[in-house]
Formats: structure tokens, sequence, C-alpha cells
């Protein structure tokens, strides 16, 4: 298990441990109640209810389990903790692709906060490591499948 931090937003931070409560209280409890019923049924080898609820228990746990350890990971991070010109976390960065001229925007995030239908990216995804650092004006080349791609940075805002 990794020992690296993970650096989440302010927002989801606080949405991992909103989660995580529900879970622990009422997600839990329904758990329970499930499992508890399932038992009144009788035999507990031929009882698809029951076998069910602790399936469904033990993937609960599961989940609470990943938030615990990346709660216990977690680093807050903020846009203003970076400098405004160059690309770091939470930058939110226009880019044009030099081989078909097209533009697209991203938000650089944490592995745990990327979601690329939002265009967010992971800062460890391979075009997020090209951007890191880089400033306007700077190209960033990203190896791809296909070969390189390259990226001209247009603009970078917080």
């Amino acid at each position: 298990m990794s020992t690296q931090p993970i650096y989440l937003s302010k927002e989801r931070l606080a949405q991992l441990e909103a989660e995580l409560n529900e879970m622990t209280t009422k997600g839990r409890a329904e758990i329970a109640r499930k499992i508890g019923e399932a038992r009144s049924h009788g035999d507990l080898k031929e009882n698809g209810d029951y076998d069910a609820a602790k399936e469904e228990q033990g993937l609960l746990e599961l989940r609470i389990n990943k938030i615990q350890a990346t709660l216990g990971r977690a680093r807050t991070v903020e846009a203003g903790d970076y400098p405004a010109d160059k690309v770091y976390i939470l930058a939110k960065v226009k880019l044009k692709n030099k081989k078909n001229n097209t533009t697209v925007e991203y938000m650089l995030v944490s592995e745990e906060e990327a979601d690329f239908e939002k265009n967010k990216l992971a800062v460890n995804s391979p075009v997020g490591r090209a951007l890191m650092g880089k400033s306007v004006g700077e190209i960033a080349a990203v190896k791809v499948p296909a070969g390189t791609t390259e990226y001209e940075i247009l603009e970078i805002s917080r």
C-alpha cells in the first residue's frame, strides 16, 4: 500500500468525509437490517437474500476502508498554493493540439478527482505529467500509443 500523499481540493475532501459518514452510519445500519431480515427466513445455506446481504456488506466495508485510507493520506490543496503563471494541480489550462489545431480545456486535479467527461485530468496522467510546471506558450509533448502529440499552452487560470 502506498504512503504517498493524495492531494484533494477542499470540496472533494468534504465529499469523501460525507460519504464515509453516510456509509458508516446509515449504510451499515441498513445492511445489518437486511442481514437480520434474511436470517429470519431460516436455513442460511440456501438463503439467497442472506448471501446477497452479506456480499453487499463486504462491498460496503471495502468502500469504507478505501475512503478511510484515502482520507488518512489526504492533503488539501488550493489553487492559490501554486504560482499562477505555471501549470500545477487545480490549474485550468487551455491547450492547442499542434497536429489538428483543435483547442481543449482541462483542469488538472488529483487522480482521486479525475473525471474525463468533466475535463478534469489527473496530474499523473500522461498529459498531466507533460503539462506540469510549464508556462503559457510552451509546448508539452505527450507520448501516446500512436506516437507523440504536442500541445501548446494557450492559457492558464485558477
